[in-house]
C-alpha cells in the first residue's frame, strides 16, 4: 500500500475540512455553555427541598444518561415529521444537532454541578443565613462560585468530550470534520490518509480548548494568587482610625428591658431531646458565657437563637418584639441582621479576599453607597487588626486572623447581640489569645454577647453571668463567683475536670 504523502499534506490546508473546524468549534462551545446554565438548574433541582422537584430532575437525568446520542440526534432530526412547527429549527442540521447535544450533555453536566454543589461546605450557606442573605443570594455569591471552580476540571474535561462527540452528527447530514472526511475518501479511495487528516483536526482543536481551559482553571483558582499590598495614605488611614466602628443600636433595643428573652425553648434531634425547657433573659450589654460538657446542649441553644435550627417548642423574644416561635414556620427574615454569628468553624467565604468578606451583607442589603460601606469594612479590618491583610484572601490567613476577619465580618451588619459558637476550638494555643482579646474590647464597648466557650479563665473574667448547662438544661445562671462557690456535684466535677486538662478556672473578675 502506498502513502500519498503530497495529498495529506495538502489536507492540512483544506477548504472544507477549515469550514468544517469552524462548524465543531461553535458546535461545542453552544452546547457547553448552554449545557453549563441548563445543567446548574438541573442540579439545584435535584438538591431543592421539594420532591416534586427532585423526582422530575432525576427523571431527566436518569433517562438522557441512558438513552445514546445516536438515537436522540436521529430522533431530534426527524422530529418535524411528527411536530411540523418544530421544523422551524430542526429543519437545519445544525440546530437539531445542537438540540440534541444541548439535551443530552445538559444531563451528565448536572451531575458535575451536582459534585461542586456537594463539594460546598454546608457551613459556608450557614454563613449565608447567618447574614440574612436570601436563598437566591446564598446560591448566586456564595455557592455557585465555589461550585464552579470545585468543577471546573470535571467541566473542561466534558467540553473535550463534547468536541469529539460532534462526530456523530455526520449522520444528519451536518458538514463536520468526519463527514468532510467520508465524503473525501469515498471519491478517491485514499482512507488513511484522509482519517490522519480528520484525526489532526480533531486534536487540534482539543488541543487549543485544553489549553484555554486549563487557562481558566488556573485564573480561577485562588490558591495561587498573590496578595497585594492595601495602598493607604496617611490622611486615609488616620480617618479610618477616627472613625467610630462600634455597633450602635436603634432607638427601639435602646429602650428595651431585655435585649434577647428565650421562653420555654425545646428541640428534639431524633428521639433525643436537646433542649428541655430553656429560659434566659439578656440585658443590653450583658456578656453571658454558656459552659458545660460536651453533647450538654450549648452549640444546639446558639444555633436556636439565630434561626439555624428550628424551635421544636417556646419562642424566642429580640428587644421585646416576636423573633422564633415553634409555633411558626416562618424564618427570622431582616430580623436576623440584629444578631451577628461568630461560628466554630470560622465559616469565611474562601472565593472572596477579606475586604469582600466584609463588605458582602452590608452590599447586597444595601446599606449604603459603596464607597462608605467599604471605607467602614476598611474601619472595623482597622478595630480587629486586620487592616493590612484586606486583600488576602482567607487560606493566606492564620487560624485567629481568620476568626477576626469573622468578627468584623459579623459587626459590619450592626448588629445589636452578638452569639459566638467556640471562637477559638479550632484554633491554636498561641492563635486563641488574639481572638480573646478582641472579644473582650467588644465586652468593654457594650457589646451583647452569648459566647459557648470551654475558655474557663476567659468565661470567668469576661462575663456578667455564667449559664451552666448539662443534658439540655440549665442547672446554674449566676455571676461567675456564684457558680465557682456552687456545691453541685456536676458543676464541681466538670470544673475539675477542666482543670486537668489545663483550663484553669482561677478566680472570678467583676467586669467594668
Amino acid at each position: 500500500m502506498h502513502f500519498d504523502a503530497d495529498y495529506a499534506l495538502g489536507l492540512l490546508w483544506d477548504r472544507d475540512f477549515w469550514s468544517a473546524c469552524r462548524v465543531v468549534v461553535e458546535l461545542s462551545i453552544a452546547t457547553w455553555c448552554m449545557g453549563l446554565v441548563a445543567g446548574f438548574g438541573l442540579a439545584l433541582g435535584k438538591q431543592s427541598g421539594s420532591p416534586v422537584l427532585r423526582r422530575l430532575a432525576g427523571l431527566y437525568i436518569w433517562f438522557f444518561r441512558s438513552l445514546p446520542l445516536l438515537v436522540l440526534l436521529v430522533f431530534t432530526y426527524n422530529l418535524p415529521q411528527v411536530f411540523p412547527a418544530s421544523g422551524v429549527l430542526l429543519s437545519d442540521p445544525f440546530y437539531a444537532g445542537l438540540t440534541a447535544l444541548v439535551v443530552s450533555e445538559t444531563a451528565f453536566i448536572a451531575e458535575i454541578h451536582r459534585g461542586g454543589i456537594l463539594g460546598v461546605p454546608p457551613g459556608q450557606i450557614e454563613a449565608g443565613r447567618a447574614l440574612g442573605i436570601g436563598r437566591a443570594g446564598i446560591q448566586r455569591m456564595i455557592v455557585i462560585p465555589q461550585a464552579l471552580r470545585i468543577a471546573l476540571p470535571a467541566l473542561s474535561n466534558e467540553f473535550i468530550t463534547i468536541a469529539k462527540m460532534t462526530s456523530l452528527v455526520s449522520v444528519i447530514s451536518l458538514a463536520e470534520i468526519l463527514l468532510v472526511g467520508q465524503r473525501l475518501y469515498t471519491q478517491n479511495f485514499l482512507v488513511f490518509e484522509t482519517m490522519l487528516a480528520v484525526a489532526f483536526y480533531y486534536v487540534l482543536i482539543v488541543t487549543v480548548f485544553d489549553k484555554l481551559l486549563g487557562a481558566l482553571e488556573a485564573h480561577m483558582n485562588i490558591l495561587r494568587r498573590k496578595p497585594r499590598p492595601l495602598a493607604l495614605d496617611r490622611r486615609t488611614l488616620a480617618a479610618l482610625r477616627a472613625k467610630d466602628s462600634r455597633p450602635r443600636a436603634s432607638p427601639g433595643v435602646r429602650g428595651a428591658e431585655y435585649a434577647l428573652q428565650v421562653q420555654g425553648a425545646r428541640k428534639r434531634l431524633g428521639g433525643h431531646e436537646v433542649l428541655e425547657g430553656i429560659d434566659l433573659a439578656v440585658r443590653p450589654g450583658e456578656v453571658i458565657s454558656i459552659i458545660g460538657p460536651s453533647g450538654s446542649g450549648k452549640t444546639t441553644l446558639i444555633r436556636t437563637l439565630n434561626g439555624l435550627a428550628s424551635l421544636d417548642g417556646g419562642r424566642v423574644l429580640l428587644h421585646g418584639q416576636p423573633f422564633l416561635d415553634a409555633t411558626r414556620s416562618s424564618s427570622p427574615g431582616a430580623r436576623v441582621l440584629g444578631v451577628g454569628m461568630l461560628f466554630q468553624g470560622l465559616n469565611l467565604f474562601p472565593h472572596k479576599t477579606v475586604l469582600h468578606n466584609v463588605l458582602l451583607a452590608p452590599s447586597y442589603h444595601r446599606r449604603g453607597k459603596f464607597a462608605d460601606l467599604r471605607c467602614q469594612a476598611l474601619a472595623l479590618l482597622d478595630k480587629v487588626g486586620m487592616l493590612d491583610h484586606a486583600h488576602k484572601y482567607p487560606h493566606q490567613l492564620s487560624g485567629g486572623q481568620q476568626q477576626r476577619v469573622a468578627i468584623a465580618r459579623a459587626l459590619a451588619m450592626r448588629p445589636s447581640i452578638m452569639l459566638l459558637d467556640e471562637p477559638t476550638s479550632a484554633l491554636d494555643p498561641p492563635l486563641v489569645a488574639e481572638v480573646l482579646k478582641v472579644v473582650e474590647t467588644l465586652a468593654r464597648e457594650g457589646m451583647t454577647m452569648l459566647i459557648v466557650t470551654h475558655e474557663m479563665g476567659f468565661a470567668f473574667s469576661v462575663s456578667d453571668r455564667v449559664l451552666f448547662m448539662d443534658s439540655g438544661r440549665v442547672l446554674l445562671d449566676a455571676p461567675p463567683a456564684r457558680l465557682l462557690a456552687s456545691e453541685d456535684p456536676r458543676i464541681k466535677g466538670f470544673l475539675r475536670h477542666m482543670q486537668m486538662a489545663g483550663q484553669p478556672v482561677g478566680q472570678a473578675h467583676a467586669r467594668a
